[in-house]
This record gives C-alpha cells, sequence and structure tokens, in this order.
C-alpha cells in the first residue's frame, strides 16, 4: 500500500474494513497528469483515492477510499479513472465494490477531463446495478455529482458526525441555512432522505459493511448465501406474539441466532427491512410496524397503514433481493393506506411500485400474516393472490376487506346494536378470520405463533428449487 495506515484516514479504514493483511493495492503510483493552472506542481499520491482488493471474512472485495490529505479528496480524471477500473475489474471477478468516501467533489483544475471520466464511473455504475452488490461509506464530505456514486450504490452508510451528504449545500437551498436545517448531515439524511441504511461511528460503520458482506452473495449468479446453522431448526418462540404490532420483533424472534440485521431503521419506521438467516440461508424481511419496541423499554406507535416512503423503502429493497437471488419473507400486519393530503399526491405510484416488486419477483417468497389484514393494502404486502408461494396466518389474524365491526354497520346500518354485534361475529367467522381465507386458499395454513420459525425454515426449504419463467420483455416500466 502506497500510504502509512497508521497516519492516513484512507488507507487507515481499509485496513480496518478488510481482514488483516488481506489488501492488495492496484495503481498506486498514479498520479493527476493534468499540468493546468500549474497542477503538476502538486504533490498527488495515488491521485487521492486507494483502490485494490481484499478479504472480508475470505469473501472476495474491491474497495476504494478517497483520500481527504491530497487536494481534499477532489475527483480528478485519473482519481475516477481509477476507481472505474475497479468496478470493471470487480464486474469480471463476480465481487462486491466498496466505496470508502471523502470528497471535496470535482477538481476545478481538470474540469472537463474530471467530468467525462466521472461521468464513465456513474456508466460502470449502472452496468454493475443488479451485477454485483455496490456499498458506500460516507465518511466526511459527499456532496454535487458524488452524491449521485451513493444514489446509484445499493447500500450507503454514513459517519454520525464529520459526514456530509448532499446535491446542493444547505446554505444554497432557497430560504434556508445550515443553522436552520442541515439537509446533509447523517440525522436528516437518514431519517428524512431514506438514503442512508445507517449511521454510526466510523468503527461501526466499517463493522456493519463486514457484516453485510457476510450475508449477501457476491454476484447475482452466486445463488443463495448460505452458512452453517448453529440454532436449533425447530426451535419454538414462545413469546413472538406479542410482536404482532412490531413485525421487526417477529423477525429477531424466528431468525437464527435472533439477529434481524435492519436497514433504513431511522426512515418510514412504520415498514421494516433488512436481513435475517434461516437455517444459515440469508433471507430478506420486509415487515409491517405499528409499534417500536426499544431496547429501554419504551414505545413509538404508528398507524399500522402502508405510507408512502413505506412503500418505496420496501419495493426498492425487494428488487435488490430479486437480482441476486435471495427469497423474500414478508410480516403482514395492515389495516389500509395512509390518509391524508400529503400522502395522496403519492400513494397511488407508491403502493403501485410495492404491489410491482412483490408480484415481480421470482425468488422464493413467503408471507405470514400475523395481524390485520385488510382490503387493497392486504393484496400489497405480498397476498398469495400477488404471487406469494407460500401464505402463513396466526389464529388471531384477520383477513378480509376491513374490520368486521365495520363491516356489520355498513351492511345493517339501520339495526339496532344487538343485531350489529351479531352480524359481526358472523362476518368474523364467514369472511374475516384465518379460517374462512384458508378455506378459500388465501392461506395455506394457520399456525401457532410459537412454531412460526419451524414453518418459515420448512417453506423455504422446499423453495429453494423454485424456477419461475416470465413473459419475454425488455423490462417492466413501474
Amino acid at each position: 500500500m502506497s500510504y502509512n495506515t497508521t497516519e492516513n484516514p484512507a488507507g487507515r479504514r481499509i485496513a480496518a474494513l478488510l481482514d488483516a493483511g488481506s489488501f492488495a493495492e492496484i495503481g498506486g503510483e498514479i498520479t493527476a497528469r493534468s499540468t493546468d493552472f500549474n497542477l503538476h506542481e502538486r504533490n498527488t499520491p495515488s491521485d487521492g483515492v486507494i483502490t485494490g482488493y481484499g478479504l472480508i471474512d475470505g469473501n472476495l472485495v474491491f474497495v476504494y477510499s478517497q483520500d481527504p490529505d491530497v487536494l481534499n479528496g477532489s475527483m480528478g480524471e485519473m482519481h475516477a479513472k481509477k476507481i472505474g477500473n475497479i468496478y470493471d475489474m470487480a464486474m469480471k471477478m463476480g465481487a462486491p465494490v466498496i466505496g470508502l468516501i471523502d470528497c471535496a467533489g470535482f477538481r476545478l483544475q481538470e474540469s472537463t477531463d474530471a467530468l467525462d471520466a466521472f461521468g464513465s464511473l456513474y456508466r460502470r455504475q449502472t452496468e454493475a446495478s443488479g451485477v454485483v452488490p455496490q456499498i458506500t461509506a460516507i465518511f466526511g464530505t459527499c456532496g454535487g455529482g458524488m452524491a449521485v456514486v451513493t444514489g446509484l450504490a445499493d447500500f450507503t452508510f454514513m459517519e454520525e458526525n464529520e459526514g456530509r451528504l448532499f446535491i446542493n449545500s444547505p446554505n444554497t437551498l432557497n430560504g434556508n441555512s445550515v443553522s436552520e436545517l442541515d439537509t446533509s448531515d447523517a440525522v436528516y439524511q437518514s431519517s428524512v432522505s431514506g438514503l442512508v441504511d445507517g449511521i454510526g461511528t466510523e468503527n461501526e460503520i466499517l463493522e456493519q459493511i463486514r457484516s453485510l458482506v457476510c450475508m449477501l452473495p457476491s454476484n447475482y449468479e452466486d445463488g443463495v448465501f448460505a452458512e452453517p446453522c448453529t440454532d436449533e431448526l425447530n426451535r419454538l418462540c414462545p413469546d413472538i406474539e406479542n410482536g404482532v404490532r412490531d413485525g421487526a420483533f417477529v423477525l429477531s424472534q424466528i431468525a437464527d441466532g435472533q439477529t434481524f440485521f435492519e436497514l433504513k431503521k431511522n426512515y418510514a419506521k412504520e415498514m421494516a427491512i433488512g436481513f435475517i438467516r434461516l437455517n444459515g440461508t440469508t433471507v430478506g424481511a420486509v415487515a409491517n410496524r405499528s409499534c417500536l419496541y426499544r431496547a429501554d423499554g419504551t414505545e413509538e406507535s404508528f398507524e399500522p397503514v402502508l405510507t408512502v416512503n413505506g412503500c418505496r423503502k420496501a419495493a426498492d429493497f425487494i428488487k435488490f433481493c430479486d437480482a441476486f437471488s435471495v427469497p423474500v419473507l414478508s410480516i403482514t400486519h395492515v389495516e389500509g393506506f395512509a390518509a391524508d393530503v400529503e400522502s395522496e399526491k403519492n400513494m397511488a405510484g407508491a403502493a403501485a411500485e410495492l404491489t410491482c416488486a412483490f408480484a415481480g419477483a421470482t425468488v422464493p417468497k413467503v408471507n405470514l400474516i400475523t395481524g390485520k389484514a385488510y382490503g387493497s393494502a392486504y393484496l400489497t404486502m405480498n397476498s398469495k393472490s400477488l404471487g406469494a408461494d407460500l401464505v402463513y396466518a396466526w389464529p388471531t389474524a384477520e383477513i378480509g376487506m376491513m374490520d368486521a365491526g365495520m363491516a356489520a354497520k355498513i351492511m345493517y346500518a339501520d339495526a339496532d346494536m344487538s343485531v350489529i354485534r351479531e352480524k359481526e361475529t358472523e362476518y368474523r367467522t364467514l369472511q374475516s378470520g384465518p379460517a374462512a381465507a384458508a378455506r378459500r386458499g388465501c392461506v395455506d395454513a394457520v399456525i401457532q405463533p410459537s412454531d412460526t420459525r419451524k414453518y418459515t425454515i420448512g417453506a423455504f426449504e422446499m423453495l429453494f428449487t423454485k424456477r419461475v419463467q416470465r413473459p419475454d420483455k425488455k423490462h417492466g416500466t413501474v
């Protein structure tokens, strides 16, 4: 490595990310080649970016790490070409690309040369999308065109104090100043924009990336990622029914080692997404949430509805899972769609994106209905009619058009309360109970909550060899 890893942040981050002694640098002798504005008089070792390959828990990855000590980590022609070369090699080898970002933006002295090289990086990222996983982590500035790099990546992490992510800096936004609202900081980008999957200290971010890489296939042809399972396959989950309102709790209960790797946890909290392992196999998980149980014992409540941000968050995640052949498990507890003026602007489009993502995915798909599943929102959440391979429901689940009491009041609007209550019970038995849904083929089995782990593992093992033929077309338009 051309840099002293104990002194240079770019080298230090690579050393902390990869297995000890595994990094091999590529292009370490490259420097800026432009001579305009006396740039040749400046020292530009490796043109401000370390590139190469190494191992994470024995898995091959390609890495680039920008150096803020060299022209503030600015993006020049050779800088961009070095990163592009890493992408070319990663595509050939079928290995993930990890970018450690700390960049002041485009290098003004190189102007069009820098822009042209950077544009080719966009093209390579687009070509790599769905072929190899792309992960970025922001440790300093990531502004302007560099922010698009994170948008093209599959997963993005951000240092909680020094990280800055923006297209336009906060002070350039009409009517805003950084003192009023810092639209570039980690809190805003993780909770409002939703572009960032996780935040933390530098070491925490690097550890999150290591954990993520160990759960993902290296490329789209690798198939399902699996490791030996030390958890009991038929382990009962005695307290799992307490998680009806928090699908993430259900996922943590059934997962190997009770570990749920949640992504975008600060954004659209009513929809949880992330990865679990079931019998050692990585499974992508999407879960409705109307209550978030915090570690300190407090709770945060949400309406049990699909929101615009929640739908898009889940849809993007499902598309990633489908591209890399990662099976999908959904936990359904939803009563409808968000009903307010702001949501109505985009609700239909967002719901269509989620519907298309579930329906179009060809990977094994299992749905577990833990609570309420009403109307079109239920259909959107990986229902049998949408293409779920197997659907399970807990005995207390309610599946149908709407709440039984509301349905009785509508159908018997002029009746007295005793009749309405009688019809409510009748409607629940005939139309909205899990047994009624099972009789109609909308549910494959009504299972006891404590048996959920056993059933989901069995389902995905059966679906391991699933093959689907889709209509021949270029791509969909949703």
